[in-house]
């Protein structure tokens, strides 16, 4: 390369400010999983104190990331982590109950121990919440990281911001896009392909409400696309596939996409 260009690749090398680790972050994370659920280890602990090295062993990777990064952070890297540990009982007790609701809401499901191991929307579960957890700590940045570390595995975008009530069930969940400020209540069911988004992407609506809110018992079909900050999504409601919606809608609402199925023979056709 000319050597022009590799100074200028230099000097922005050396203005960025320090980076929590993306690799080490990722590890962390798969590690925490593997301390929370078994069925996602490769681990045997054969007793408690094992067990509880482990947990410190990964107190001590945390604090690690958080020290490289310390100038980049507002409070002090050991601060942190015991806020995150102090939250993670809580993370766990909702992610069982997580699990619990996607083997509810899946035939297919034969237990919860199955939607553990290999259900894509339990990971990006599991992701979303810790990197909120994150988010609530005030940590800038990991949380994102994490939340598009299980967008690549899994194919779903949680934003880290978003607030996800209790017993949220995604079932197959490819293509699901979360927006930033979206709000979703309680036994939530969301499928394939939906995607809660804003309808403007201006960049001085930064720091305003601009993804809905879908409250309690809400299920919402593959393909359904609602958008906007004022638009609610009332409790109790169905939202069927491909259903575009940018309006709220009363509580107990059944909203469907009506198609039209043209059959062609020959020179005639059939609608």
């Amino acid at each position: 390369m000319d050597g022009k260009f590799i100074d200028r690749l230099y000097t922005t090398h050396q203005e960025m400010d320090p980076l929590p680790s993306r690799s080490a972050i990722c590890k962390f994370t798969e590690g925490l999983l593997d301390l929370l659920f078994p069925q996602l280890s490769e681990k045997s602990f054969h007793n408690r104190e094992e067990l509880n090295v482990y947990a410190d062993i990964l107190m001590n990777d945390l604090k690690i990331i958080f020290l490289n990064a310390q100038p980049y952070l507002d409070k002090p890297a050991e601060q942190i982590v015991d806020a995150f540990f102090d939250a993670v009982p809580g993370i766990y007790d909702q992610l069982i109950d997580d699990a619990q609701a996607i083997h509810d809401g899946d035939p297919a499901a034969r237990s919860r121990d199955q939607v553990i191991r290999t259900y894509p929307g339990f990971l990006a579960i599991a992701c979303y919440r810790i990197g909120h957890a994150f988010c609530q700590i005030g940590v800038p940045l990991l949380p994102r990281i994490l939340t598009e570390y299980a967008h690549s595995r899994t194919g779903i975008d949680i934003h880290p911001k978003a607030t996800i009530g209790t017993n949220f069930c995604i079932d197959h969940g490819t293509g699901i896009v979360i927006g930033e400020t979206t709000k979703i209540g309680n036994n939530v069911k969301i499928y394939q392909g939906v995607t809660l988004g804003a309808l403007s992407v201006k960049k001085d609506m930064a720091k305003i409400k601009r993804h809905p809110t879908i409250e309690d018992n809400v299920v919402i079909y593959a393909a359904a696309t609602i958008l906007g900050g004022s638009t609610i999504i009332g409790r109790n409601s169905i939202i069927g596939g491909n259903v575009w919606l940018t309006e709220s809608i009363p509580p107990n609402s059944r909203v469907y996409h009506k198609s039209q199925i043209e059959v062609r023979d020959g020179i005639n056709s059939v609608s």
